[in-house]
């Protein structure tokens, strides 16, 4: 599983006070938290907090003075993103664009030139799709323009769009079907990412919904995620998944060993 570590973002009061004030402990200390709990990528949002690309790059090159994981870039301003690209030590990912035409063309050739990574999200001009059908149609748009622009499978991460299960329920057996299909596309396959605390957003038993889905979306493909890589459980269900999906080998200390490795 890639994880994508999704703390080190402006939404949250200690991040947006580091970034207003120029203090980068908080940012350190995230960083080498995710970083501990085996993060994949560091997500760098800067959110509301600025609209300045001096700020992101400080974000960025703060994480850099601490870790040496890659960055996921969570901005999708050509002007934003063409600087931060600069000062990334390793190729980003980038998060994140959507399937219309415009942001497309705009975003990919970026991301070709640097060598990244980036998420496609399966929206078009309309919005989110509702259908399994609509969300494929639009992940073969994405697909198609990576490869347009000499981008490999493996630099594109197709994102499904999570739904509230509380007031769009009929939309999780539209998203399984939908993420069992992104995988036909090409050998080797593209990434499948999700948002995953869309799913529980205004429910209850927030957690819970969260893992069942995970485990859910593993089975029909899902390799990546953005998410809180110090949530134990989650790590674990995910790690229990791919095991029973033979993505890795059995032996009873799998959940040691990863913590250890």
């Amino acid at each position: 599983m890639i994880f994508i570590g999704e703390r080190i973002n402006a939404g949250f009061q200690d991040i947006k006070e580091a970034i207003q004030n120029k203090d980068p402990e908080p940012i350190k200390k995230w960083a080498r938290i995710q970083t501990d709990a085996r993060a994949t990528y560091l997500d760098v949002n800067l959110g509301t907090a600025s609209n300045k690309p001096e700020d992101l790059c400080w974000m960025i090159e703060t994480v850099q003075e601490e870790v040496d994981t890659p960055i996921s870039i969570d901005n999708n301003r050509p002007n934003m993103l063409t600087e931060a690209m600069k000062v990334c030590k390793k190729p980003p990912l980038v998060n994140s664009t959507t399937a219309v035409e415009e942001k497309m063309n705009s975003l990919f050739p970026i991301v070709a030139e640097h060598n990244a990574s980036i998420i496609g999200l399966v929206m078009d001009e309309s919005g989110s799709p509702a259908t399994a059908d609509r969300r494929v149609e639009n992940a073969a748009k994405l697909f198609e323009k990576a490869i347009e622009n000499g981008l490999s499978p493996d630099q594109l991460f197709i994102d499904p769009i999570i739904m509230p299960l509380n007031c769009m329920q009929e939309q999780c057996q539209e998203i399984l079907n939908a993420v069992s299909q992104f995988k036909l596309f090409s050998e080797p396959p593209v990434h499948i990412v999700c948002g995953l605390s869309n799913i529980s957003s205004g429910a209850k038993y927030k957690k819970l919904i969260n893992r069942t889905f995970m485990a859910m979306l593993i089975t029909q493909g899902l390799d990546a995620a953005i998410l809180d890589v110090t949530d134990t459980e989650m790590v674990d269900t995910i790690l229990t998944a791919e095991l029973i999906m033979n993505k890795t080998i059995y032996a009873d200390g799998y959940v040691e060993a990863f913590r250890k490795s």
